[in-house]
């Protein structure tokens, strides 16, 4: 594409899309977000793609934003000529590299060396009009105009059958990915949480509030034993598995938010063979009319 192109379809784009996208600070941005997945889907009508385990970034054509609405603060090359069109991705490091990911988007004073390990891997444009299938060429033809090996367009892939796409999450577990996201085609963008984009995973997980901190016996005598956590609906549980020593003497503050894995839930509502995964700072609990039992 010549420079003259590129530069009349960006204006074209951006007349098009820069929509009031635009939000304030502390304001979360109203992004599409994953119902899970269940049997009977049809999966001709869905796309596939990796699902990467890093923080949700969202471009509003000004400013990079979590989630939440915090505003990101990368070095000034990160998002040196994006335009102003918004876009939906995932602030990435790599596969199991969470962490690495989270200490790096979260600094306020942003680490120049740090920043060139993550990746802003792009999904969706929430402005577009159109449905999936035409957002899906419009971003990669927008990452492609950006030319810039840190802003990738995700890869999207038709599959077959329920056989198949659980034979692709296996392959993708094994080779240390988290799971995998399903978006339909025909669906336009819209900021709930809904079956147009679904994610699969080889296990349930879901977030709850650190409340009170119990205390070990034992070997763990003197540091933590469980954590007791509270749910966006209000329900306390404890979490007593799945820390290392080092999180056992050191464990997530009262008030912070973790991420917990599951299997299935009891009759009380409970979440069966809770495990400790991993703290999740920025978390924002959904709102109460679309909150749903873990």
């Amino acid at each position: 594409m010549s420079v003259v192109r590129r530069r009349s379809w960006l204006l074209g784009v951006a007349s098009m899309l820069l929509t009031p996208a635009l939000k304030a600070a502390g304001t979360a941005p109203a992004l599409m977000l994953a119902g899970k997945y269940h049997p009977g889907l049809d999966l001709s009508a869905y796309w596939v793609s990796e699902k990467y385990d890093g923080l949700r970034g969202y471009w509003d054509g000004q400013r990079l934003l979590s989630r939440g609405g915090e505003v990101l603060h990368p070095p000034a090359w990160f998002t040196e000529g994006w335009p102003a069109v918004p876009m939906d991705g995932e602030l990435w490091a790599g596969r199991a590299r969470f962490e690495e990911a989270t200490s790096t988007v979260r600094q306020q004073v942003p680490n120049e060396a740090a920043w060139r390990r993550i990746r802003f891997m792009v999904f969706d444009l929430p402005g577009h009009p159109g449905v999936f299938d035409e957002r899906l060429t419009a971003y990669q033809r927008l990452v492609r105009s950006l030319n810039q090996s840190w802003v990738v367009a995700v890869p999207q892939e038709k599959i077959a059958s329920h056989a198949v796409l659980g034979a692709r999450l296996q392959q993708m577990v094994r080779a240390g990915g988290e799971g995998l996201m399903l978006h339909r085609g025909d669906s336009p963008y819209r900021g709930i949480r809904s079956d147009d984009l679904i994610k699969l995973k080889t296990h349930d997980d879901a977030e709850a509030k650190v409340v009170g901190h119990l205390p070990g016996k034992g070997r763990h005598s003197g540091r933590l034993g469980a954590l007791l956590v509270e749910t966006p609906q209000g329900r306390r549980f404890r979490l007593g598995t799945g820390f290392t020593d080092a999180q056992r003497k050191h464990p997530p503050a009262e008030g912070a938010w973790v991420t917990y894995r599951y299997r299935g839930v009891n009759d009380s509502g409970l979440p069966r063979f809770a495990t400790f995964l991993r703290e999740r700072p920025g978390f924002q609990p959904p709102a109460p009319a679309s909150v749903q039992s873990p």
